[in-house]
């Protein structure tokens, strides 16, 4: 018989049950506090005695933690809070209403390119907390005005280190346009002027990603009439250089101020320093709108947006991903960086003293590649004459020979687009974190990355799919040398490997992951902002018609609601009877989503190209060094794994779509892939299960990184006509040239 409880352990039990279990913060601040602390997932992992992934799902929210690793869990993250509190931060705006700034009378003539106006249900814009007026005194906003309110001088809050968001666009009267609709009034009249400015007044700038990290440096967007203000020419000069002569007036008053400029000079995107003060930053950064700062293949027509409204998208995008610092392949780049800083302040035993050392998980020091592993004008491939890693995205098409009869009487050609594939394929991927070791003679481990030399050329395949081995998706001549993913898909096709040779890296991490993670929730926010569902058990044929009406809205000309009406009444859809007003917002809503979309997008292609950043200048010549071998994240090797990962993964889901139903590819172009179809959908060859889902392993429509939607269509006797004349239909599916993605 058990023992009789006291009442004491009778009411304590009791008083436990009342208290409920233990609330955890949410999955976000779970990750914040961790990376605050410096430790990795691995790490903690360790200490709780579980595995890294179910750490991850706890901090992306997948599941909970349970007894008794949530006491521990809890109390850990409660010490870590103490220590890390979190910094108040502006609210992020979304494009899920139109939110414009307040407004005030304007003449007639400057409605044509205002702002969009307030709906009832858009939250008005706030003032800096010093300039903030009597809730009367907010002017009404006016239906005929899309110009804001008079903008107030900036005045920082003292408890928040950024109270106005981290950037401004400045116009040409001095109105300096933040995120959230804040309006500032920005005196300057030269360069030097806007830069005390920002420093003094403006309350500009954004808090560090990581504890060890540094503060995002604030961004000024000059338009064009603000540039002119400054005496800025309306076009550079040197197309070559694309900056200002040493000689030109604004760099001598810069010198003259003694501010710096960074080797970039003065061009489209300059960086204006002194150096750091009692360890604060001193750095603005510019971005000069009609030196075409923002790149229309990133940024779409970004550029000629409202000040206001590029404040939303340059804004949003900014709260996501990351401040812009440049291109969108720079802006990736230092979005790694920023979330896995290479140091970190350590104790030396000896003196006592806090030094600067290598952060774990980090790309610490500059390393060079394996000779095959480096681009041929590199210093460590003169002489090598050994082969080169050729682990690129997949150009290949089909011999028209291997066509058959029922592919050519089918319809329809449907393009698929594998949403971010190389941002799916960096999620969870080992990757050298240290320098080439060569060995001969190894025995393979998938789990060491690596760069091996292998045979693969004696494998039988089917030919009607491309090779997985090599990016034309022909079959290997000889030895060559593969990365660590494509070997381990070898293997699991079945085929020996036996490496010859390798150089392979002992300190391995996912050093990619928190860059993905970040990323990934940018882009599928931004997606859920348009009314694009994103649960990975969406409908696919919901998906595929929220996917249609925003691209539509995307398309449209917002003065032209009659247009769109009759565009909508082809779609499965009750907003056709919407005002013209509700109709212009949504065209707004949804093309300002459509740029920041595709920033995100281009911020993960170009950030892995820069991964193998390549020489420039006329004046280079084979084997010299280049500035981009002096960053620890110059590393080609880690862009040949997400790449070999991302085709790799595109092989498997056509060789179980062809195991399945029998249906083989046209032709593939990077992330695009083009079937034969009874019907214009991928839902009528995509296979279906027993329940009418998708089945796991082909692929699978939805937004998530990974999934797939609708590229293009075209007829079946067009895309047999390219395949017969030797060009690839992938490249002309969506009605243009694509441009094969390879992460360059």
């Amino acid at each position: 018989m058990a023992d009789r409880p006291s009442q004491d352990e009778l009411f304590a039990a009791v008083d436990e049950l009342l208290a409920g279990e233990p609330e955890l913060p949410p999955p976000g601040e779970r990750a914040r506090l961790r990376e605050a602390a410096g430790v990795t997932q691995a790490r903690l992992a360790q200490v709780l005695r579980t595995s890294t992934q179910t750490v991850k799902n706890w901090e992306n929210g997948r599941s909970e933690p349970r007894p008794p690793r949530r006491e521990a869990y809890l109390r850990l993250l409660e010490g870590w809070a103490a220590k890390h509190p979190a910094e108040p931060v502006t609210e992020p705006e979304t494009f899920t209403h139109p939110a414009p700034a307040p407004q005030r009378p304007v003449p007639a003539d400057e409605h044509a390119d205002a702002m969009p106006p307030a709906s009832a249900s858009s939250p008005r814009p706030h003032r800096p907390a010093s300039a903030a007026s009597r809730p009367s005194e907010t002017p009404r906003p006016r239906a005929a005005s899309r110009r804001p309110a008079r903008p107030t001088s900036a005045a920082p809050a003292a408890e928040a280190p950024f109270p106005n968001g981290p950037l401004a666009v400045l116009d040409g009267d001095g109105t300096a346009y933040c995120l959230g609709g804040v309006l500032l009034d920005c005196p300057a009249t030269t360069v030097g002027q806007l830069v005390d400015w920002v420093f003094k007044e403006s309350g500009i700038g954004q808090a560090r990603l990581h504890r060890h990290g540094k503060d995002s440096d604030p961004l000024i967007v000059l338009t064009a009439s603000a540039a002119a203000r400054f005496g800025l020419p309306e076009r550079l000069e040197d197309r070559r250089g694309l900056r200002l002569a040493e000689d030109h007036p604004m760099v001598k008053q810069l010198a003259k101020a003694k501010w710096k400029l960074t080797q970039r000079g003065f061009g489209p995107w300059p960086r204006i320093y002194r150096p750091a003060e009692a360890g604060r930053r001193q750095c603005v950064q510019l971005a000069v709108l009609p030196w075409d700062a923002l790149d229309p293949r990133a940024w779409g027509d970004a550029a000629g947006l409202h000040p206001a409204d590029l404040a939303r998208v340059l804004g949003v995008f900014a709260s996501r991903v990351l401040t812009p610092r440049g291109s969108t392949a720079v802006t990736g780049l230092e979005l790694m960086t920023a979330l896995r800083p290479p140091t970190r302040p350590v104790k030396d035993e000896t003196t006592g003293e806090w030094v600067s050392g290598p952060n774990p998980g980090a790309l610490a020091r500059p390393v060079d590649p394996a000779p095959p592993e480096a681009p041929q004008e590199h210093p460590v491939a003169q002489g090598w004459e050994g082969g080169f890693l050729d682990e690129e995205a997949y150009q290949w098409v089909r011999d028209p020979h291997l066509l058959s009869d029922e592919e050519c009487l089918l319809p329809w050609a449907v393009g698929i687009d594998i949403n971010t594939a190389f941002l799916a394929a960096a999620a969870r991927l080992t990757v050298g974190l240290s320098g080439p070791v060569h060995v001969t003679t190894p025995v393979f481990d998938k789990k060491i990355p690596g760069t091996w030399l292998v045979d693969l050329s004696g494998i039988e395949l089917d030919a009607r799919l491309p090779n997985p081995f090599t990016p034309s998706g022909l079959r290997p001549e000889g030895p060559g040398w593969y990365t660590t993913a494509t070997l381990a898909y070898a293997e699991e096709l079945g085929c020996e490997v036996r490496p010859i040779e390798a150089y392979l890296r002992q300190e391995t991490g996912a050093y990619l992951d928190p860059w993905h993670d970040r990323l990934k929730d940018a882009y599928l926010t931004t997606t859920a902002d348009m009314g694009i569902p994103v649960d990975k058990h969406t409908d696919p044929a919901a998906y595929l018609d929220a996917m249609a009406l925003h691209k539509t809205y995307a398309a449209a000309d917002d003065t032209r609601p009659d247009a769109l009406r009759a565009a909508l009444t082809e779609l499965p859809t009750d907003r056709v009877d919407l005002s013209d007003e509700d109709l212009a917002a949504l065209v707004r809503r949804h093309r300002q989503g459509a740029m920041v979309l595709s920033a995100i997008k281009s911020t993960v292609k170009g950030g892995l190209g820069k991964l193998r950043e390549r020489p420039q200048g006329r004046h280079y010549r084979d084997g010299e060094r280049w500035p981009a071998l002096e960053r620890p994240t110059w590393r080609p090797d880690i862009r040949a794994a997400v790449i070999a990962k991302a085709r790799v993964n595109m092989h498997r889901k056509m060789a179980k779509l062809a195991a399945m139903t029998g249906q083989y590819p046209l032709a593939v172009l990077s992330d695009c892939v083009v079937y034969a179809s009874p019907g214009t959908s991928p839902l009528d060859f995509l296979p279906l299960g027993s329940e009418g889902t998708p089945v796991y392993g082909t692929f699978r429509v939805g937004a998530n990184p990974g999934f797939c939607k609708v590229e293009g269509v075209q007829e079946m006797a067009w895309a047999v006509d390219l395949v017969e004349q030797g060009y690839n239909p992938a490249r002309h599916i969506k009605g243009g040239d694509a441009v094969a993605d390879e992460g360059e």
